[in-house]
């Protein structure tokens, strides 16, 4: 049962961040190259603005022009562990306006949900880290060691944010990060892995009326299509549906013939290109599938002395598991417990995060975060306000136990 002052608490921190998100999503942060204003710059800076007003120390950090990373300190003076909040300050593209019942950049709250593009993935979540943090502040709670507020541009790019922070040093001594993703407030513990690759196929252009004097890289590419769905589903039949992830995959993307100049249809093209985005899970060796992909050319290039492909791996991001016997994993699990009054859920992130980095780097993660699981990136994107005053609750237990816990290591 909840006393006066945890009641008055609570409603204290539901209308900050209900508030705070607002405030957020009202200030579009849609990456669009050369287009003034088209990036992260004016979010970052109101939060600067934001952790400064509250007394948080706090550093603004340019990643490339326009594009800074925010980080906010709070060192409690004593020895103890290093918590990590991080969310990431960038959205989706809002697509075509016309579709949404309210204007993506409103922050509309209609029948108990909040509506516009980054309410869930992941403002709403980001105000949640920065009203859990003001509220300890605010009731001088006590705590021993340190938490960082990461706030990253290009989360849903390559990823640029994360990186700079790491590369900066911030990320060393960190004993354990929360990624505050939209996941339903469940603890996840684990994470695909994905792989972004550019495949192409070399060809001799000609007339299409006389094929035989060209080198068509269509078939060749077609071929290579064929051979990629059969080690997909070799893959899947190796490792199983994972319990948390589901099942790897190998999925072509765009495909594109000729890579460069205009399409024409009575032309055979010198080239031709896909993109594979590959998405992985525990048992998946990463490096073994760029074998494999220079295996199948190999083969191919065997039955056709005119098969020429390469391939180029843009992006690579690991798998990500933590053990849930790891002290952040059972902060959060006993922050939920407490909060929802219910066992908590263990799941796992069908995508990979600013976490994956974070994870190479060596610090033990675990995503949680208010917002409906399948709805980041949708048409008519909500969070429902209720479950972030909850995830505010919960990311503010998290840091008491995560921090006032012994840490037998030390």
């Amino acid at each position: 049962m909840q006393t006066t002052e945890q009641s008055k608490r609570r409603a204290r921190d539901r209308e900050e961040v209900i508030s705070l998100t607002q405030r957020l999503v009202q200030i579009p942060s849609v990456y669009r190259p050369g287009v003034e204003g088209g990036n992260e710059e004016k979010t970052a800076h109101f939060v600067a603005d934001y952790l400064n007003k509250l007394g948080i120390e706090t550093h603004i950090e340019e990643v490339v022009p326009g594009r800074p990373n925010v980080i906010g300190v709070i060192d409690s003076g004593k020895p103890g562990r290093t918590l990590l909040f991080e969310g990431h300050t960038d959205v989706v593209t809002e697509g075509d306006h016309d579709q949404w019942d309210y204007p993506p950049f409103s922050a509309e709250i209609v029948d108990g949900r909040m509506y516009g593009r980054g309410t869930n993935d992941t403002k709403g979540n980001l105000a949640c880290m920065i009203t859990a943090t003001h509220s300890l502040l605010q009731d001088k709670e006590e705590w021993s060691g340190k938490i960082i507020l990461c706030i990253p541009c290009d989360e849903e790019g390559m990823m640029i944010g994360i990186k700079h922070f790491i590369e900066q040093g911030w990320a060393e001594g960190v004993d354990g990060a929360v990624i505050c993703e939209p996941e339903e407030n469940q603890v996840c513990t684990t994470q695909r892995g994905a792989m972004r690759i550019k495949l192409t196929a070399y060809g001799k252009m000609a007339h299409g009326a006389i094929s035989w004097s060209g080198i068509n890289p269509n078939w060749r590419m077609a071929r290579m299509i064929v051979e990629l769905e059969k080690l997909e589903k070799r893959e899947q039949q190796r490792l199983g549906k994972h319990p948390t992830l589901g099942w790897p995959s190998i999925t072509p993307t765009i495909l594109q013939s000729p890579v460069k100049g205009e399409p024409q249809i009575n032309v055979i093209p010198e080239q031709c290109m896909t993109t594979l985005d590959v998405r992985t899970v525990p048992g998946f060796d990463h490096e073994e599938f760029k074998k494999d992909l220079q295996q199948i050319i190999d083969r191919l290039a065997e039955d056709d002395e005119d098969f020429r492909m390469e391939f180029e791996v843009i992006e690579d991001r690991p798998w990500t598991e933590t053990d849930k016997n790891e002290p952040v994993v059972q902060s959060v699990a006993k922050a939920v417990e407490k909060v929802t009054e219910k066992a908590p859920v263990y799941n796992g992130v069908p995508g990979a995060t600013d976490g994956t980095f974070l994870h190479i780097a060596g610090v033990p993660i675990v995503t949680i975060g208010a917002g409906d699981r399948d709805i980041p990136h949708q048409i008519n994107e909500y969070v429902d306000v209720e479950e972030l005053a909850e995830t505010t609750e919960i990311f503010r237990e998290t840091a008491l136990h995560f921090l006032n816990e012994k840490d037998e290591t030390n």
